[in-house]
């Protein structure tokens, strides 16, 4: 028993974990995940911010000698953060449940409360008494249980889930989210005289190593303002503490990790987003200027955030979602300090990020999903503690609030069941090797081949001889210096455009007045002259995405007497019209049980390219060639509605 309460939180973070390995991703998934693990490998500079915590101890972790992939290696390290932040709530909510009384709200609240009771007289109220009083007596087994099945809330929301899964940096932030509100209540609750100044350092040390990680750490800053200030007031003394928590602990720790970005940019690593060599692209980089044109665009924006945020909230925590407001009630009436405080960093976080308007916001609101967790401490609490059976009362509140809970846990395991996800690293595969030795391909699909490619091509080795160029980022300064270095050569062409379009770009970058219309031209000269520059020397291939959405309209265009062709994944940039032949279609994409957006789009993407080579072969009269792309995308893309007049041609 003795050992069951000093390690109950520990064992309850194991149990997660083995569940998260179960749905873990064995492979790289969308968005930045090849990005990031590939920085994480080769100690490179990811994208703004730089996420520099991440990156050192991602390449900590890789070095050590697992027998399986280096992607699934970090794929689990996801895993055991998101465990670990589990383990530090849980550790969080018994801190609360044992120190109920200092979360009353005031203590005049309290000294009225006791005159109007006529037990003491006016003046013989002794506040420290009052402080300390144990208004709110639980058992301890009662404590245990309300932790751990809020930690469990936690654990199987679906977002929070979703984290634990495969590689991004919100795993390692949610960590040290609860890390840092743990840290905070433990010097709140500590008494003046008593390790109070060691508890707020150490708080202040946690709270820089969340910066260090993501600037999303700022959600947490007011509700931190209200505690410390409930604590020492405007106090001379409280404010010579803070100015020593900023100055001597947090702005060291955060620029030393920082540091890292300069320091590994000198070094010119083969990833180097930014390249934050100088002080004025290092502030750049970490202040994530680049993004900062989707925050706060509109109420519009914040409106359909919102919106998303509530009608997903139910998939969230399912049934659990009840618990959790009937929590906040409660928290209300029993710790109405802890209760305003968990407003504050609910409605902030929640405020702030509906004002970013980008598509995948979801990692964005795990501050409010943490606060609905605290929540859910509270309703949990009142359950247990007034379901009356004897001696069984314990053991029945908690099977029912466990079995609420194994029905979340069903609800969203399906959504966040990763562990037969391949799609990604076949897709980028069988994209490498539809193209010959030493090809260029420009796209702008980073979600889906720009990211995974940097793992691929850079950790595991596979086809290294293909240059994929990001055609957005050829808009950044810094990227060029990135092709260079990754594919020698492959700019040498182009070398007074880039400097024109840079020396143009300046003023952009600099918040200053700039000319848009000389930079749009540059820009489109530049994607032509690459062409054409290349096209000499090696194949060139454009991603469907581009040559829908820029060639079609006219925006890129390629050399005189060149044109594009289906070539199964990709198109190919020929010369002339004649018939150009393509292998044939022998890849394969593994498709999982659970669907998605992306698994969508590429299952729709890929048989559009196969019906659009079919239709090619049809065009010059080679029916069979055309039969053979059909019975492809039947075989392996059913879900994909090949267009009437391509199969009317090959039924003739």
């Amino acid at each position: 028993m003795n050992f069951l309460k000093r390690y109950y939180a520990i064992i309850t973070g194991i149990i997660v974990f083995i569940i998260y390995l179960t749905t873990l991703a064995p492979s790289v998934v969308e968005i930045d995940a090849g990005e990031l693990a590939t920085v994480q490998i080769l100690a490179g500079i990811a994208h703004p911010t730089g996420y520099p915590l991440f990156t050192i101890l991602g390449h900590l972790f890789s070095l050590i000698p697992f027998h399986f992939s280096k992607i699934y290696q970090l794929n689990l390290l996801t895993a055991i953060w998101c465990s670990l932040a589990v383990t530090f709530f849980i550790y969080t909510c018994k801190t609360i449940l044992d120190n109920l009384n200092v979360f009353e709200f005031t203590n005049k609240v309290r000294q009225r409360k006791e005159l109007r009771k006529g037990k003491k007289k006016k003046g013989e109220v002794n506040e420290r008494e009052i402080i300390t009083e144990p208004k709110f007596k639980l058992e301890e087994p009662v404590k245990y249980a309300s932790s751990i099945l809020a930690g469990l809330i936690l654990a199987f929301d679906k977002t929070f889930w979703n984290q634990g899964n495969a590689v991004e940096v919100y795993s390692l932030q949610v960590f040290l989210f609860c890390i840092i509100i743990y840290a905070l209540l433990k010097a709140y609750i500590t008494p003046e005289g008593k390790g109070i100044t060691k508890a707020w350092l150490i708080f202040a040390a946690v709270l820089a190593l969340g910066f260090t990680n993501h600037m999303t750490t700022l959600f947490v800053l007011p509700a931190t303002a209200y505690l410390y200030f409930d604590k020492f007031r405007l106090k001379i003394t409280g404010i010579k503490r803070l100015a020593f928590m900023i100055f001597v602990i947090f702005l060291p720790i955060f620029v030393c990790i920082y540091l890292y970005l300069p320091i590994r940019a000198l070094q010119n690593p083969v990833l180097n987003w930014g390249n934050p060599i100088d002080f004025e692209r290092f502030y750049r980089h970490v202040s994530g200027w680049q993004f900062q044109v989707w925050f706060f665009k509109s109420t519009d924006v914040m409106k359909k955030q919102l919106d998303y945020f509530i009608n997903n909230l139910f998939s969230e925590f399912s049934l659990s979602l009840l618990i959790c407001l009937f929590g906040m009630i409660i928290s209300f009436i029993k710790a109405r300090k802890f209760f305003i405080f968990n407003v504050i960093l609910f409605l902030f976080s929640l405020i702030y990020a509906s004002n970013y308007d980008i598509v995948d916001i979801d990692s964005y609101f795990l501050v409010p999903f943490i606060a609905l967790s605290f929540f859910s401490l509270f309703g949990i609490l009142q359950i247990i503690s007034k379901v009356h059976f004897k001696k069984y009362s314990l053991t029945i509140a908690t099977s029912l609030i466990t079995l609420i809970i194994i029905i979340q846990l069903i609800l969203n395991y399906k959504d966040n069941d990763l562990k037969d996800v391949y799609t990604f690293e076949d897709f980028t595969k069988s994209t490498l090797n539809s193209t010959t030795p030493n090809s260029l391909v420009m796209t702008y699909l980073w979600d889906y081949l720009v990211s995974p490619s940097y793992y691929f091509q850079l950790v595991e080795k596979y086809r290294p001889d293909v240059r994929i160029i990001d055609k957005e980022l050829l808009k950044r300064s810094w990227y060029y210096n990135q092709i260079n270095r990754q594919h020698p050569g492959t700019t040498d062409g182009i070398k007074t455009e880039i400097n024109l379009f840079e020396d143009a770009l300046k003023p952009f970058e600099r918040n200053e007045a700039y000319n848009s219309n000389l930079l749009e031209s540059l820009y489109r000269k530049i994607m032509t002259n690459l062409v054409a520059t290349n096209i000499d020397k090696r194949d060139i291939y454009i991603s469907p995405e581009l040559y829908e959405n820029e060639m079609q309209k006219g925006e890129f265009v390629l050399p005189e007497g060149y044109t594009a062709i289906p070539d199964n994944l990709l198109f190919k940039v020929v010369k002339g019209k004649d018939y150009i032949p393509a292998s044939n279609p022998d890849f394969t994409i593994r498709f999982p049980k659970t669907r998605t957006k992306y698994i969508d789009f590429m299952e729709n993407s890929e048989g559009t390219m196969l019906a659009r080579r079919a239709m090619y072969e049809i065009q010059f009269n080679k029916t069979d060639r055309a039969k053979l792309y059909i019975q492809k995308i039947r075989k392996d893309f059913p879900n994909y509605v090949i267009p009437a007049e391509i199969l009317t041609a090959t039924e003739k």
